[in-house]
């Protein structure tokens, strides 16, 4: 079941390992809509703005997790690529309690300022009540939430995406399950999707643990391979520590954005809370394609063969650059019948907030397309630093222009709307320059 993407067709060999992250990835946005059309459609519009921004703040929390592992999963690719058995089990050691440690901190800083949170983020007062309540159950996933990611991240690096896509299924399955039972059938409301969540996480995130630990024979050390040395710690969290800096920037972005999309009242906030899942789902495939890319690009780069990392960052550009023109004409011609899914009859003014939201930003995902590939690649060269840069170009921008282009009266909130893209081909254009450069001055020779 493992990968080894080295050899044989490049393109075939990212679009194999790729399926199933991208299908896995699907479901898990299938349970995140049906989450939000469950509290929007049984619970109200408050309810659904409290889920809503909640979701956000749970995605930043999330990236530095993700980012962690993400950065882990790069390190594990090239050592398996060096064929460096050794190095890869130090690593897999070094990194699970490095991540392990961090979680813990993460876990108790969610509850410790979890009533700070109304403020940074300007909740209403009617919205507040929900969402307190949801976040208070929701922190409790933390820990389950850094199982399946680490252990995700280390079954991919070695080229098996089939097993965390199983996990996936069967928590996406179950969450949409105990969502009707515990907010339709018992009436529990916010807190109830919040249970539904955590329960199918920790289900998730301990059977891939168990799985790893019973099937991946690189779990297997040796004492001398569980001892953390200093330079293995040190590259590890390089590469670490950096993407997750990358994720968690990016998404602070976010969240700032959030706070000023709560200003605007709940009506606003409704619809941002619909829109973007209807986005995360329209551009997801992309970015798993650009999370398996990575893993191709590390693997042949720790083999050293460049000439398939070139090939395969030609092929992943123009792959993504079609699927996103695709995707964005789709989403702009269905807007409205995708907003409505989300909001009853009576939500007009969400329903209108939510299209323009969706054909404003909609339109221009190759942009967001490229940058998932340009993450990827540096990530995979050594080079995570970049990816760091790259963000704060993107989400500086955005933050930059949505404060200021919200201000002007004549533009309000559609400026939110319109920073979005225009700080991913900023981005685009800084990534693309620097790979160009540095490839032929040939700095990614190893």
């Amino acid at each position: 079941m493992n990968r080894d993407m080295t050899q044989g067709n490049v393109m075939k060999s990212m679009l194999l390992f790729a399926v199933p992250m991208i299908l896995g990835n699907l479901l898990q946005q299938c349970y995140n809509i049906a989450d939000t059309l469950i509290v929007g459609k049984y619970l109200g519009e408050n309810a659904l703005a409290a889920v809503g921004s909640s979701f956000t703040l749970m995605t930043f929390l999330t990236s530095i997790l993700l980012g962690l592992c993400m950065g882990s999963g790069a390190f594990f690719s090239i050592r398996f690529g060096e064929r460096d058995e050794k190095g890869l089990k130090e690593g897999i050691c070094a990194s699970f309690v490095l991540i392990f440690i961090l979680t813990v901190l993460l876990n108790l800083a969610a509850f410790l300022f979890l009533d700070g949170i109304r403020g940074f983020l300007r909740v209403p007062d009617e919205v507040w009540g929900d969402m307190r309540d949801y976040l208070a159950i929701i922190f409790c996933g933390i820990f389950a939430t850094f199982l399946y990611n680490y252990f995700a991240s280390l079954l991919r690096s070695i080229g098996n995406s089939v097993v965390p896509l199983m996990f996936l299924a069967v928590s996406a399955v179950l969450n949409i399950v105990l969502d009707f039972w515990f907010v339709v059938g018992l009436s529990w409301g916010v807190g109830g999707a919040a249970w539904a969540t955590v329960i199918a996480q920790y289900i998730s995130g301990a059977g891939i643990a168990v799985y790893a630990f019973l099937r991946v024979p690189h779990l297997k050390m040796t004492g001398q391979e569980r001892h953390i040395r200093k330079k293995c710690l040190r590259e590890i969290a390089g590469f670490s520590v950096l993407t997750c800096i990358q994720q968690s920037v990016m998404n602070l972005g976010i969240l700032m954005v959030q706070g000023l999309v709560n200003s605007f009242g709940v009506t606003v906030m409704a619809a941002f809370a619909a829109a973007v899942k209807i986005d995360a789902f329209a551009y997801m495939p992309v970015q798993d394609f650009g999370n398996a890319f990575s893993t191709f690009i590390a693997q042949n780069y720790g083999a050293g063969k460049l000439f398939r990392v070139r090939q395969g960052f030609r092929g992943a550009v123009v792959s993504a650059v079609a699927f996103s023109i695709t995707v964005s004409v789709l989403v702009c011609i269905f807007a409205r019948p995708l907003m409505a899914m989300f909001v009853d009859g009576e939500g007009e003014a969400v329903i209108a907030e939510g299209v323009r939201y969706l054909r404003i930003e909609g339109a221009f995902y190759c942009g967001i397309g490229c940058l998932f590939l340009l993450y990827g690649l540096y990530r995979a060269l050594g080079k995570p630093e970049m990816s760091v840069v790259l963000t704060v170009f993107s989400l500086g921008t955005r933050v930059l222009l949505a404060y200021l282009l919200s201000a002007i009266p004549a533009v309000g909130v559609a400026g939110i709307w319109w920073s979005v893209p225009i700080g991913w081909f900023l981005a685009d254009a800084v990534g693309f320059t620097y790979y160009f450069i540095c490839d032929r001055k040939g700095k990614f020779e190893r």
